[in-house]
């Protein structure tokens, strides 16, 4: 097995599932939970969206289009489904707080949003097949992608468990904002992946 494909994969993989960039969106869909029932969170996340992608990555675009799914139709889904995330970060939480509310603890974020399609979203889905692909026949190869794919959940996951610490940072005021705000830009990001699903379909070039 060639490094240099070893390396660009590692490297693609923290790319586009972006651990860092999960942790402020884990404060904002735990928010009110301790520690311990966000780190159960996290674990089951990284866990699902593990055999997510490792089913993607081994049976590829024939698993979409035996139950006559395409690529293009999944990534709009996905970002449907991160629109509608981001519409309860921007209103409901705040709605919630107005009427002296507090979210509940035992809400469970970690099958949807985390699992998928934040973590095991279009764009890795995507990368695992391709990768999968890139990585020649045989089993030596694929068993080498999928210890990447582990390497790179346990990163996501040791991320995760450093967002209680982070959220002491920010503070009650800093948390509220950077909800708002990351609301905002997952509805860029969902407005994208739909744009992305559209122009595979070859209706928009």
């Amino acid at each position: 097995m060639d490094s240099a494909f070893l390396i660009t994969a590692f490297a693609t993989l923290f790319v586009v599932i972006d651990p860092p960039g999960l942790v402020p969106l884990f404060i904002a869909l735990t928010q009110g939970m301790d520690d311990a029932h966000r780190r159960k969170m996290a674990l089951r996340a990284c866990i699902i969206a593990t055999v997510l992608l490792m089913a993607f990555g081994l049976t590829g675009e024939a698993l979409l289009g035996f139950i006559g799914i395409s690529m293009p139709a999944f990534r709009i889904a996905g970002g449907i489904l991160l629109f509608l995330t981001a519409l309860d970060m921007l209103f409901e939480r705040r709605t919630q707080r107005r009427e002296g509310q507090q979210p509940d603890p035992h809400h469970d974020p970690s099958v949807f949003p985390l699992a998928t399609p934040l973590i095991a979203g279009p764009g890795a889905i995507a990368t695992m097949i391709l990768l999968v692909g890139k990585s020649g026949p045989g089993w030596v190869g694929t068993t080498a992608v999928m210890g990447l794919l582990l390497a790179m959940m346990i990163a996501t996951y040791l991320f995760l468990l450093a967002s209680p610490p982070i959220e002491r940072m920010l503070g009650r005021t800093g948390t509220i904002v950077i909800t708002r705000l990351l609301g905002m830009l997952l509805a860029a990001l969902s407005v994208q992946f739909v744009i992305d699903g559209v122009r595979g379909t070859g209706l928009i070039g």
